[in-house]
């Protein structure tokens, strides 16, 4: 598909309000990651990051550097409603395999399991990652561990910890990647949390 095509697809979604990965406010694994983060001038990038709660929760936090991407405009325009102080120069309208930029942290929730789940889309995911990360970033988020099925519409698209890693192991040293222990009732036992470190 092409980034026209793409954006109109995620703007729709968002227009019916098929949008059944939204909980409403920030993940609790991420929450409580965030929770434990000291430095709070790091900079942060969200992709994929739709209404942006995880972001809301940073600036909430006094995090002051925090960037959030999507391909549809949608989304982010919500945002900036909701949060008018926000920087505008950090509401990044782009495609995140095309973009460029160097982050020292990478926000991971629901954008993985978002795009067709091939190896080659996959694998792109786990380059770029790596690229627009500074030495010694870290990729950091949840990941759905559910089957991953032959329906192309039916996201969330999912997988398995030994495929996850199959595709992150190559640019990243693995900290922990297990089952969450602290999901929302309805998907318990159904995501992972992992923390890589750039190598």
């Amino acid at each position: 598909m092409k980034n026209s095509e793409i954006r109109a697809y995620w703007t729709q979604r968002y227009l019916d309000k098929r949008t059944g990965w939204d909980i409403g406010y920030p993940s609790t694994p991420i929450k409580t990651y965030i929770d434990q983060l000291t430095n709070k001038n790091i900079s942060i990038l969200i992709p994929g990051a739709g209404n942006g709660y995880e972001a809301e929760y940073l600036i909430r936090q006094g995090f002051t550097n925090v960037s959030i991407m999507d391909i549809s405009k949608f989304p982010l325009s919500s945002f900036s409603e909701r949060n008018p102080d926000f920087p505008k120069d950090r509401l990044l309208l782009a495609d995140f395999f095309e973009y460029d930029g160097q982050y020292d942290l990478i926000l991971e929730q629901t954008f993985f399991c978002s795009f067709p789940p091939t190896d080659e889309n996959r694998n792109a995911y786990a380059k770029k990652t790596h690229k627009l990360l500074k030495p010694e970033g870290k990729l950091v988020g949840v990941w759905f561990n559910i089957p991953l099925l032959d329906n192309l519409e039916n996201r969330p698209f999912g997988g398995d910890k030994t495929v996850y890693l199959n595709y992150f192991t190559p640019y990243f040293s693995v900290h922990s990647f297990n089952t969450c222990y602290n999901s929302i009732p309805e998907r318990d036992q159904q995501e992972l949390f992992g923390i890589f470190k750039k190598l």
